[in-house]
Parts: structure tokens; sequence; C-alpha cells
């Protein structure tokens, strides 16, 4: 199948990889840019339109079949309150993506979505928001996406590289569920062909945070850092302390550790079963991830 598709977040981590698979499958790619300057150089058909101003989004999805929504507010902007933002924002492209006519919108959120979490309520509250407001939506639910410029994967090869010795939250015994950046891009290129709703993805390797640590250290042929047990430590002081030992931002990094604090791994796989995508291990994605980042 192929068509025209939108595509938020192009200049990012998963969005300009997004339009360069969808391009190579046959696919018409518009991108939708707060700012034209910083997309300069992008083979692509460009919206400059901000999703927090509904009047910049006319004219985004006119002559479009599907729309990738990836956009989320991960602690930047100050403040907090990200949660509202993105539900606003989600309301906004939704209905401009009804109005205009585009058949499907497809949304990258996460798995978990238990209330102490504001990250990950806010992923899942998006995607309400998109399909109360907007065209039939897929809806995708990944754990950490691993890739060179994931700031998940950033914050573990820093944590590795930088610290011989680290401190333990509790929340490095929790599970998640890695998946490879190039399994998830074949299933959201395979979306629009598919009906499916709620898509449960994941890796088949099911780790704790302690254990990524240890399977990184190992990648880059370091022996695995020796953890110190500070069971009490909060969310907020965890990603303070990643903040000054990484080059991931404390507000980034906050909504991340949260996103830890809690299991998540795939619970239903029926909806993954429905793709032809067979995803690699956690081991092989650390491999490929290096190997681009250098």
């Amino acid at each position: 199948m192929s068509g025209r598709a939108l595509v938020t977040g192009v200049t990012g981590f998963v969005g300009g990889r997004l339009a360069d698979a969808l391009t190579d499958a046959g696919w018409e790619v518009r991108g939708l840019v707060r700012d034209r300057s910083r997309a300069r150089g992008l083979d692509y058909e460009l919206h400059e339109g901000d999703v927090l101003r509904a009047e910049t989004l006319r004219g985004a999805g006119e002559g479009i079949d599907v729309a990738y929504y990836l956009v989320h507010s991960m602690g930047r902007g100050g403040g907090g309150g990200f949660l509202e933002r993105d539900r606003a924002a989600a309301t906004a492209f939704a209905q401009m993506a009804r109005a205009e006519g585009v058949e499907r919108i497809v949304y990258l959120g996460g798995l978990g979505d238990r209330p102490e979490s504001e990250h990950l309520r806010s992923r899942h509250e998006t995607a309400l928001a998109l399909a109360e407001h907007g065209p039939p939506l897929t809806y995708f639910r990944a754990g950490m996406v691993v890739g060179a410029r994931s700031e998940s994967y950033r914050t573990l090869r820093y944590l590795v590289q930088r610290l011989p010795l680290m401190i333990a939250p509790a929340w490095l015994k929790n599970a998640t569920q890695p998946i490879a950046i190039d399994d998830v891009l074949a299933y959201l290129v395979q979306a629009p062909s598919i009906e499916a709703r709620e898509v449960q993805i994941g890796g088949p390797d099911v780790l704790s945070y302690g254990e990524m640590l240890d399977r990184m250290a190992a990648v880059l042929g370091l022996r695995a850092r020796p953890r110190i047990p500070v069971p009490l430590i909060t969310p907020w002081l965890s990603s303070l302390w990643i903040g000054l030992v990484t080059p991931v931002d404390a507000g980034v990094a906050r909504p991340l550790v949260e996103g830890l604090a809690v299991p998540t791994v795939v619970t239903d796989p029926s909806g993954a079963a429905l793709f032809d995508v067979a995803p690699i291990g956690f081991d092989e994605a650390l491999r490929r991830a290096l190997a681009e980042d250098g």
C-alpha cells in the first residue's frame, strides 16, 4: 500500500527515520514542522504549523491518506504540565485530520499507563484524545526504543561510559521490553494496510533497567558497573543525577525515569501478530545503534 502521508516530528528521532522509510516504500511524504528553517535539507513537502496553535494546522491534512502523530512534550517547555499540553495538541491535530478528510491517524505511544507516571498517563490520554476527535486511530504502544538518537539509549550509554560505580534506585529492578528503532519503523510503515486499533510492540527480551546497563557495558567492551542500592531515591532526584552525568536534560530524564518506575512490558501480543515483523534482540539493537553512533 502507498499513498500520501503526513508525518509530525519529521526533524526528530523517529519522525525523520519514518519519513525516509515511507518514501522508500513508495509513499509521498509531507512533514509537519514548527519552524521551516530547522528542516533545511529535507526532501519532503513541508507544512509549517504548531499543534498547540490550531489555526496553523489548516491545510496540513489536505490530500493526505494517513497521518502519523509522533508529538509529545517529554518534560520540555518548563514547569511541568505537559499532560494538558499534550492533550490539547492531540485534540487540535485530530480535529484538523477529521475536517480535512484524513483516513487514519497512526500514533506511537508508550506501554504502561499507571497514574503515578505523568509521562505514561499523558501518552495514553493523547491516544484517547486522538481517537475521540479524529478519524480511525491505530495506537502503537512501545517501551524503550533503541536507536542512536533516542534519549533512552543515550542515557544508557553515557551512564555506563562515564560512571565506574552507580547508585541503584529501586526502579532499576522493574521489567521493560525494549524494541529496536528499525522494528518500530517496520510496524509503522505497515500500519495503513492493517486494521488494528491498539498494538503493543516490544522486542523478544524482557529485562530490568539494571540488566540493560550490564548488557550495554558488555556491548561496549566494558566490565559491568557495580551498583550501590539506594532504594528510596525519588524519580526527581534520579533525573537530576542523570542530568549531571549524561547529556540528557534533567527535564527530559524525569519522565523517562517515571516511565521506568513501573513495568512497561507487552501484555497483549495479539495486535502485533497481525504484522509481518520479527523483532531483533536487545543486544543486536544496541550493536546497530552503536555502529551508527560511532
